[in-house]
């Protein structure tokens, strides 16, 4: 399977596009060279199918959030924190078995991107009445000492032994010791399985501890002992959708409570949120701000927040379980920013797929063909046949960017849309951009049973040792290969061969180097051919969409069978071609429209908040 890259003075081979067998375990990350990125840019409405590059401007570069999740390695989750004396610290489950969880680490980091890992912080031999399950731990400093509230044992029923327990340390990586020889809260009070606590002072000095599971959600105040209740003051606070993963916060007198909705190990799991004027509620629900991502991960849940001291930066500290996991108990840590509404009210939160490898680690990345390390903030690897580092992401619609510095020889690129990567030759599947400095090319092509297709090829001076911004825009079957930023695509295609798949990075004969690694999917409304968000997925910005419109854009007549709709959107879809007939409402992620509207879009009206 070759390729020939021929400006009449050298010839280059783009080579096999074969993939040894992966294990692709994590999801995909990204940062900024410079301090901005493209905006995102289209056209909607009567103009027709959206158009974007690059995505939003991103963060300065080495910022908190764009050095790629999962932040730490190993399986976690449930994670809570707090700053400590110019020191951000997470405590999270070790997410394992219920007998092998018997322990607690932490992590910690003075710029919310480098984390240490500190072992065993609590342990089971410290605390006499607790043998497994030690879950959800909490952390809070008062007293001149280090408090972590944490659960035990999952109790079922107010006969067994466990519940909340309360440990205390002078030390913030501890060791912490049981502070009482016996649970806190070891009984069902109002409902409520005691677990997944979290504690929560108030800017008068009172202390609370908001907690619960199997549906119900208490609050109940706590002396300034720290290690004692006011038995009477027990409250049941349970919004709507409650299950568990209890969450209290405060900004600007408004008091937060957030909460995991779902099955944790299903496919709803996700964070909802309530507001009110009071630590005791009530709390009706405000709305859910981070679901489940199906080109990214599964199991996002059960979080914390932080505000970054002297700020109004907030971030969300997270569990997810990356894609094809099967283990309820594989679980990583992530986090992602937090933004608000002028009225108080949180926007929903994106999963994010960046890395700018500013941490110095690769997590995420599965490495094929050569040897890849992190070295001075890039992801760099020597000259080999052919080098491949992949993540484990599902992307079908996307925008897809790095910046690639290539060697003197070979090429260097994106691979995007990857299926079947570990089945071999003549089974890997996927598309490949790149640019060659030995033959001055920007070329696109599709690796599919054992051959390479070129689909589009350009001549462009390329450098050796220099560094190029190079994006991809695959929205249906239309594909766009854009160089330096520019907004006119240095190469183009259509092609629907691939529909969805892994993204990576690739280097053949070539020493290159990558940074600032970045996919995302359009700002829009996304219609797929396939239910489950299958087949071809193509973007289309808010407006009115006639059928001569639709298929200008790619979509054919009668054709949608499942829908994203961001949050806030509404998407529209009619029966006939000029708005008219029977109409079809969708405010929400559809992975599989109702059977009297499946493949029945004729046009479509879109509305953005």
């Amino acid at each position: 399977m070759k390729s020939t890259l021929d400006d009449g003075r050298a010839s280059h081979r783009l080579g096999r596009l074969a993939l040894a067998p992966l294990l692709l375990t994590t999801t995909l990350h990204c940062g900024g060279a410079d301090a901005s990125h493209a905006n995102a840019s289209g056209t909607g409405g009567a103009g027709g199918g959206s158009e974007w590059v690059g995505g939003a401007l991103a963060e300065p570069e080495c910022s908190p959030g764009t050095s790629g999740n999962p932040i730490v390695a190993g399986w976690y989750a449930d994670p809570d924190m707090k700053f400590y004396n110019g020191v951000y610290w997470v405590y999270p489950t070790y997410s394992a078995p219920y007998d092998s969880q018997t322990y607690l680490d932490a992590f910690s980091s003075t710029d919310l991107i480098h984390w240490t890992k500190h072992s065993r912080v609590l342990d089971k031999v410290n605390v006499s009445w607790a043998t497994r399950a030690i879950w959800a731990p909490s952390p809070i400093f008062r007293n001149n000492t280090y408090y972590l509230y944490f659960g035990a044992n999952d109790i079922q029923s107010d006969g067994q032994l466990g519940g909340i327990g309360v440990a205390k340390s002078n030390n913030p990586g501890g060791p912490y010791v049981d502070a009482l020889g016996h649970p806190l809260i070891s009984k069902f009070v109002n409902g409520a399985q005691p677990i997944d606590q979290n504690i929560f002072i108030d800017d008068d000095g009172q202390a609370y501890l908001y907690y619960g599971g199997w549906g119900h959600c208490n609050v109940v105040k706590i002396n300034n002992d720290m290690i004692s209740l006011d038995s009477s003051s027990f409250k049941e606070i349970t919004p709507s959708g409650y299950v568990e993963g209890a969450l209290m916060f405060k900004r600007n007198g408004k008091y937060y409570l957030m909460w995991s909705e779902g099955g944790w190990t299903g496919p709803d799991y996700r964070v909802s949120y309530a507001m009110a004027s009071s630590p005791l509620g009530p709390f009706p629900k405000v709305g859910t701000i981070l679901s489940q991502d199906a080109a990214i991960a599964t199991g996002s849940g059960h979080n914390t927040v932080i505000n970054v001291p002297g700020t109004d930066n907030w971030y969300i500290f997270y569990h997810r379980r990356p894609l094809g996991e099967t283990d309820g108990n594989h679980r990583v840590l992530a986090y992602d920013r937090m933004y608000f509404n002028s009225d108080g009210t949180i926007k929903p939160v994106e999963m994010t797929s960046q890395d700018n490898f500013c941490d110095g680690n690769a997590l995420g990345w599965t490495t094929y063909g050569a040897t890849w390390t992190v070295s001075n903030g890039r992801y760099v690897t020597q000259q080999a046949p052919d080098a491949k580092a992949l993540l484990n992401t599902n992307f079908a619609a996307l925008s897809y960017e790095a910046d690639i510095t290539p060697g003197a020889s070979g090429d260097a690129g994106l691979i995007f849309r990857v299926s079947n990567p570990g089945a071999g030759l003549d089974a890997y599947k996927g598309y490949y951009a790149g640019i060659a400095a030995g033959s001055d090319r920007v070329v696109l092509g599709k690796a599919g049973g054992g051959t390479w297709t070129q689909l589009a090829s350009a001549a462009v001076t390329i450098d050796p040792n220099v560094t190029y911004h190079l994006a991809v825009v695959a929205n249906g079957d239309r594909i766009s290969v854009y160089l330096n930023r520019s907004t006119v695509p240095s190469v183009t295609a259509i092609d629907s061969t691939y529909t969805s798949g892994a993204l990576g990075l690739r280097a053949h004969d070539s020493a290159a180097a990558f940074d600032n690694v970045k996919a995302s999917k359009p700002p829009g409304a996304i219609f797929y051919a396939d239910g489950g968000y299958g087949g071809l997925g193509i973007s289309l910005n808010a407006g009115s969409y006639t059928l001569a419109q639709l298929n200008a854009a790619g979509i054919p007549n009668d054709w949608m069978s499942s829908l994203r709709v961001p949050a806030g959107w509404t998407v529209q879809v009619y029966q006939n071609g000029d708005f008219t007939g029977t109409m079809w409402k969708f405010t929400a992620d559809t992975p599989l429209i109702p059977q009297d509207a499946n493949d029945k879009m004729s046009s479509v009206k879109i509305f953005a908040p």
